[in-house]
């Protein structure tokens, strides 16, 4: 398989952001819900932009979850986010053995940055697509389509990798290879159902995977 770029999901995927996530709904929730959700609950709401998870919550009030939500969520990323074992090497040799890298998420530009700086991520990736530049979020083929476009790559020669059924379903929907991450709080028996190309264990199997 000739792989020559590789897009990347963020949270979940290169970022251990789930705790910072899972906490930031819980505050949301406290304030604006008459009920508490179970964490088996807050997990279904990890993947979807943020909008369509809060308003499953509270359909009334969704412009003020939404600057609860992102005010903790930025208060506290320092306090969470880290890097997956073995991401920021592998993504350096990855870099080093000449790969187009990009990520693709739904999350706003502001807060990727940040995990990026946070982890040490910044600078590896030749493009960034958000939710701030599409119409339309995962599991739609845009983002995907977006990034190749960017690269100037073809979605044969490309690899997605995420910790989501959005991620793997994307990727399906552009044409490209689909790897799955086994560290997904969703679990990797939900990936699988998917069947993705490859299931990763360890970030740095995309080395054997590429040859990189």
């Amino acid at each position: 398989m000739n792989i020559r770029t590789i897009l990347f999901d963020l949270d979940g995927t290169l970022i251990d952001t789930n705790d910072l996530i899972i906490a930031s709904f819980t505050h949301t929730i406290n304030e604006y819900s008459d009920r508490s959700y179970t964490r088996d609950e807050i997990l279904d709401f990890i993947g979807p932009p943020l909008r369509e998870s809060l308003e499953k919550i509270n359909p009334e009030r969704v412009e003020d979850m939404v600057e609860t939500y992102r005010k903790h969520n930025i208060e506290n990323h320092e306090s969470y986010v880290r890097a997956y074992d073995g991401v920021v090497d592998t993504i350096r040799q990855l870099k080093e053995a000449g790969y187009r890298m990009g990520i693709v998420t739904t999350k706003m530009k502001n807060t990727v940055q940040m995990g990026l700086e946070i982890t040490g991520l910044d600078g590896f990736f030749e493009t960034i697509i958000t939710l701030d530049d599409v119409t339309n979020a995962k599991p739609h083929p845009e983002p995907i389509v977006k990034a190749l476009h960017a690269l100037d790559s073809k979605a044969s020669e490309s690899l997605m990798v995420g910790d989501n059924t959005h991620d793997i379903e994307a990727g399906h929907n552009a044409g490209t290879h689909t790897a799955g991450v086994a560290w997904t709080v969703k679990g990797r028996e939900v990936l699988e159902q998917l069947k993705p190309d490859y299931m990763l264990d360890h970030m740095s199997e995309l080395l054997e995977i590429t040859g990189g």
